[in-house]
């Protein structure tokens, strides 16, 4: 579902269909249970559309204004610059570290 379908919904309308989905929802979880789901994605929309309505349920009955992003439309992204790399550090010479073997002490 879209959320500007939903916009055009009433609250009591938007009630009804996150009650659906609750119900949609936990059949899907039954399914999933006992190993009868075939389509997994179904859960994740499911779950979205739920948030969806319940968010614009709240906004409509707090008498928020709705989003712009809403009523206008979606603009471009800005390009993504690379971050210049920092500069390399100069390399020093590595310590050589020898292996020598704890000698054990002879015993008594």
């Amino acid at each position: 579902m879209k959320a500007s379908d939903a916009r055009a919904m009433t609250v009591d309308q938007i009630d009804d269909e996150v009650l659906k989905l609750k119900k949609e929802q936990f059949n899907l979880r039954f399914q999933r249970a006992t190993g009868q789901l075939e389509n997994t994605a179904r859960v994740r929309v499911v779950r979205r559309d739920i948030a969806v309505l319940k968010t614009i349920a709240r906004q409509k009955r707090s008498g928020e204004p709705m989003p712009a992003a809403a009523a206008a439309p979606a603009r471009a992204k800005p390009k993504r610059t690379t971050r210049p790399k920092p500069p390399a550090k100069p390399q020093t010479k590595a310590k050589s570290k020898s292996k020598t073997k704890s000698k054990a002490k002879p015993k008594k």
